[in-house]
């Protein structure tokens, strides 16, 4: 579709974005909307579908076809309109039609908002501390204790109360004055003693009760409680502790290390492939600190005007990411909200802040990627491609194939590595 576009900006990331669509094309679109209505149109003397565009038109107005022929050309039209002006909408436009008829030019008027430009600061030659790597005998053990925590099984208590690192089996119900509070009960929870997942105190008071007790908790939930009708409040629940349990934690011995990693046949064996791996972590989180280190500095040298249709797009990747790691845990986003008391508003209120953040060091990166004409090849994104089927172990054909033969949003990944690497190898140790 040819289309005449005139972009005139305005104050801020806003503009007005004029298209014009001749009026033979519109005729055209006409010709479509009549094709398509016509279809389910029965008249008197006529087959359905089968009326004359002149009878049609006497009969139902050539304003029936307005609507679905503004319809036809409206994106072609807005599109080819956005490749001719080179602007970059970062929302969907308000659109206005002042006039629509037969015969005449269509003009819209669109009001879009725009990516907006970036001033960078300095970005070059930002000093990032050195750091070096190490791993302590200490560390090691650390990490024993944490492979022996994660292969401990869960056994009946037979005799003795609860005790710190428990797991209690537990009905609770929750009382406010007296009446029973919204999400304030369940049974058969398990509980983990000293995990503080539940309301400051209340894990506390069952420390020495036994199985087949019943007991009566007291608790004031905090000030900053997510749902604002418990906050501040003091509540009792009435607790049957249906069983204990414990941690049946196994030996640290060679038996324990050929269980947990059947590539070593000794202790000894597993504790230096695990000091390997502690290494190769704590040189990687050195790596990325300094990245986030340079980031933050040259996103607080930029100067940036940044739209809140932006941030808004932002919060709403954002809350598909947070569902997924909650899906991931086997909980939905309405379980969270109604368990944490909050609404999907209050959600993103706490998020906007990280979003905004996000969006402005995107715009950082995209305008150094820019400013130092950073280019992706070829052969960048099929070492990406052969990467990525390396860690899901998969063929590089098929990670081709889930990404649909477009590799557009690889590619403008890539460009981000790439300027955060290019800001590394710029940098100055200290």
């Amino acid at each position: 579709m040819t289309v005449t576009a005139n972009w005139e900006k305005q104050e801020g990331n806003e503009g007005t974005l004029t298209i014009t669509v001749s009026a033979d094309q519109f005729d055209d679109a006409l010709d479509h909307a009549f094709k398509k209505v016509v279809k389910d149109v029965s008249l008197p003397g006529f087959r359905k579908g089968k009326i004359p565009r002149p009878i049609f038109e006497k009969r139902f107005g050539v304003e029936s076809l307005y609507q679905d022929a503004v319809d036809y050309v409206l994106s072609p039209a807005y599109s080819e309109a956005i490749d001719q002006t080179g602007i970059f909408p970062v929302a969907q436009p308000d659109v206005d039609i002042d006039e629509i008829e037969k015969g005449k030019d269509l003009i819209f008027k669109c009001e879009v908002t725009v990516k907006p430009e970036v001033k960078l600061g300095e970005y070059k030659g930002l000093e990032v501390e050195d750091e070096t790597a190490t791993v302590t005998d200490e560390d090691v053990e650390e990490e024993m204790k944490r492979l022996q925590e994660s292969q401990a099984e869960l056994v009946l208590k037979e005799e003795g109360s609860i005790e710190e690192g428990n797991t209690a089996v537990i009905d609770f119900e929750g009382f406010l004055d007296g009446e029973a509070f919204e999400g304030g009960k369940a049974e058969n929870h398990s509980l983990e003693i000293g995990a503080q997942q539940f309301i400051p105190g209340f894990e506390e008071q069952l420390v020495g009760k036994e199985s087949g007790e019943e007991t009566e908790i007291k608790v004031t939930f905090p000030e900053d409680y997510q749902a604002e009708e418990l906050a501040g409040k003091e509540a009792t629940f009435n607790v049957k502790i249906h069983e204990i349990k414990e941690k049946d934690i196994p030996e640290l011995d060679d038996d324990f290390a050929k269980d947990v990693d059947e590539e070593v046949d000794s202790l000894e064996a597993l504790k230096e492939k695990k000091k390997d791996e502690l290494l190769k972590q704590k040189e990687q989180e050195i790596e990325n600190n300094k990245r986030e280190t340079l980031l933050n500095k040259v996103t607080e040298n930029v100067e940036v005007d940044i739209p809140k249709a932006m941030v808004d797009t932002e919060l709403d990747q954002m809350l598909k990411e947070f569902e997924q790691r909650l899906q991931m845990q086997g909980m939905t986003l309405d379980n969270y909200f109604q368990f944490s008391g909050q609404s999907e508003d209050e959600l993103k209120d706490q998020m906007r802040e990280d979003a905004e953040a996000r969006v402005k060091t995107n715009l950082t990166l995209e305008a150094i990627v820019d400013a130092e004409e950073l280019e992706v090849t070829e052969e960048d994104i099929d070492k990406e491609i052969e990467k990525m089927a390396g860690m899901y172990n998969m063929e590089a054909e098929q990670i081709k194939g889930m990404l649909g033969g477009n590799t557009d949003m690889l590619k403008d990944d890539l460009k981000m590595q790439k300027a955060v690497n290019f800001l590394l190898d710029e940098s100055k140790a200290v």
